[in-house]
Formats: structure tokens, sequence, C-alpha cells
């Protein structure tokens, strides 16, 4: 039977990429995508695992929410969390994606240190589609994920002789 991409087939290779190369997939997948589903821990240790849309700057993601809602309480409460970003797949060749694993804060528009982040959010498409004035930015709190540690997977790098799972740590 033929093979579309046999480089897939046989043993995963074990070489890593160099740090500079996978530094630069992984922003890549962060800057060509806006979706993540981000996890938190309830008060009872349970799992909550919720969709949101978010911007990046470097390695960080960031995302608009409200103060009162569950992600957010239980961020407040333990600002661990994990977030998966995958990009749309076909077939194990364009599998792609990343975990991200660190600590969460939540700044409110007023604090100083947001401002750089709320220039990298694009909060015009939203007020347009919303009917709502571009002269009024938003007010939300931001919530910003720094990650200590990315688990990268893409199965194309298998072509190149790399294992197709990497890990970069901050």
């Amino acid at each position: 039977m033929p093979l579309s991409n046999p480089w897939l087939a046989g043993p995963s290779p074990d070489r890593d990429l160099p740090r500079d190369q996978l530094e630069d997939r992984i922003l890549n997948l962060l800057s060509t995508h806006n979706l993540a589903v981000i996890a938190t821990v309830n008060r009872d240790g349970s799992p909550t695992a919720t969709p949101v849309r978010y911007y990046s700057l470097g390695f960080e993601i960031f995302y608009t929410s409200w103060n009162a809602s569950v992600k957010s309480r239980n961020l407040r409460r333990d600002p661990r969390v994990s977030a998966g970003i995958v990009a749309p797949l076909v077939g194990q060749a364009s599998s792609r994606g990343a975990q991200l694993f660190g600590t969460a804060r939540t700044l409110e528009r007023d604090d100083p240190e947001v401002e750089p982040y709320w220039e990298a959010f694009r909060w015009q498409s939203d007020h347009v589609e919303r009917g709502r004035s571009l002269d009024e930015p938003p007010g939300d709190p931001l919530t910003i994920i720094t990650p200590s540690r990315v688990v990268y997977t893409e199965h194309w790098l298998r072509r190149s002789g790399y294992r197709p799972r990497q890990t970069w740590r901050a």
C-alpha cells in the first residue's frame, strides 16, 4: 500500500529541536491562532476547561474575562493554569499544537502593567461587531497566562529527524 507520508512510518526520532527553532515554532503557533482551552481547578479539585479567544505577546497569552466568571474565581484561589492550543487537524502530518503550563494573573484596566497587553489586544473588531463606539475602549480586566513550560507537538518535525513532541522551559 502506498504511503502518502512515508516519514511518519517507523519509530519516532528522538532528537531535540534547537531552542531558537522551537521558540520560533511556538511563537508562530501563538501568533497564527486565537482560540485556547483554559483549564483551571474548581474548589473541590475538579477541572474546568473553558474556550477563550486570546491574543499573545511573546510566550504569554491573554484574554478578557469577568471577575465573577468561574475561571476567574478559580484563578484567584489557585493561579495554576494550563492552556491548550491546536491547529486544524487534517491528518497526523498536520498535527500541531501546544500545551502551556504556568500561572495566571488578572490585571484591572487601570493597572499600569496592563497597558502593553491592551495595546496588543484587538478590541476594535468586537466593538464594531457589537455596535459600540471606537472612542470608548473596554474597561474589562485582562487575564495573562505566563507559561513556565510549553509542550509543543508538530508531527511534521519528524521529516527533519526531530521528535514530534518538544518541551520548552522558561
